[in-house]
């Protein structure tokens, strides 16, 4: 398999290994998660999050079909214009690179292309998981399973809040991924710091999360680990505020019969909506907050060699 390498992330390869710590970033948000030009402003704000922490961001992304690790400044600002990008998992990933498309990578294509060429930790918003309403229309996002076969540790703010979040718990006990939640005993739920859903398990250090990935490898588990950041609870928007409007997005969504991947997409603008920006603003503390935490644990695993 053939990558292509930003010039900043090539520079600290050889030998099919890293010297420095590298932290992998999403390229869905860059392209279905905002406008031109805040995605670009908002890229890039990302990544030096993961620089001034003391590590090497890598965006992830599908550029004419072939796959591109880490992305120079052209291609970034390139990608974040793009129109008709496709969004790929684990599913369309392997077809859109055949067919020589462009495609930004979600949570499940990201931790794919990380583990391919060794990027142990990977920084999102929040992961997929199983809709409100799965029990009628199965809609289960395949970052679940992804977290569950792909050695990766992804720092996310817990599932999108306009998951169904016990049900997302549920299924990651059953595909055997640790949740730890850093700091606290709760999950968070995305744009609020806090939920009712207990954590099954609390981390308060970057090396711990990284001790735990090592403990993993030495018993021979598939998967990777889940850690639930929540966003700083000065950027956070309360579950009493937020919960409503979830509900009001989901009625909506569904009396317009908005279905598959059109769902989080149509949401996330809809909440965008009625709480007048606010959600985006969160959403970009939040991602920054994961960023920040994803750096710190990429040098505890850079620091601590596999045996």
């Amino acid at each position: 398999m053939q990558f292509t390498f930003s010039a900043e992330v090539a520079g600290i390869r050889s030998d099919n290994n890293f010297n420095k710590p590298v932290v992998a970033l999403e390229s869905t948000i860059i392209t279905h998660g905002m406008p031109y030009p805040q995605n670009l402003e908002v890229a890039r704000a990302v990544e030096d999050v993961v620089r001034q922490a003391g590590a090497v961001p890598a965006t992830i992304a599908i550029l004419n079909g072939a796959l591109h690790v880490g992305l120079d400044p052209t291609r970034l600002t390139d990608l974040a214009q793009s129109a008709n990008v496709a969004k790929v998992s684990r599913a369309d990933m392997a077809f859109v690179m055949a067919q020589g498309r462009t495609g930004a990578t979600t949570v499940a294509a990201t931790m794919i292309v990380a583990n391919l060429v060794g990027i142990e930790v990977f920084a999102t918003g929040g992961i997929g998981g199983v809709h409100r309403g799965a029990e009628m229309n199965f809609d289960i996002s395949a970052d679940l399973r992804e977290l569950s076969l792909t050695p990766v540790i992804v720092v996310a703010a817990g599932p999108k809040a306009i998951l169904d979040i016990p049900k997302t718990m549920e299924v990651l006990e059953t595909y055997g991924v640790p949740v730890i939640a850093y700091g606290q005993d709760v999950m968070p739920a995305f744009w609020s710091s806090t939920s009712d859903v207990p954590a099954p398990l609390r981390s308060d250090s970057a090396a711990e999360i990284a001790a735990g990935l090592r403990a993993r490898q030495a018993l021979g588990v598939s998967g990777g680990q889940l850690i639930a950041n929540p966003v700083p609870q000065i950027a956070e928007i309360p579950a009493s505020e937020i919960s409503p409007l979830i509900k009001q997005a989901i009625y909506e969504a569904d009396q317009g019969g908005i279905s598959a991947k059109d769902v989080t997409p149509f949401l996330l603008n809809r909440i965008f909506e009625l709480t007048d920006g606010k959600s985006l603003t969160t959403n970009i503390a939040l991602i920054k907050n994961n960023a920040k935490l994803a750096a710190q644990i990429a040098i505890s695993c850079h620091n601590l060699p596999k045996t």
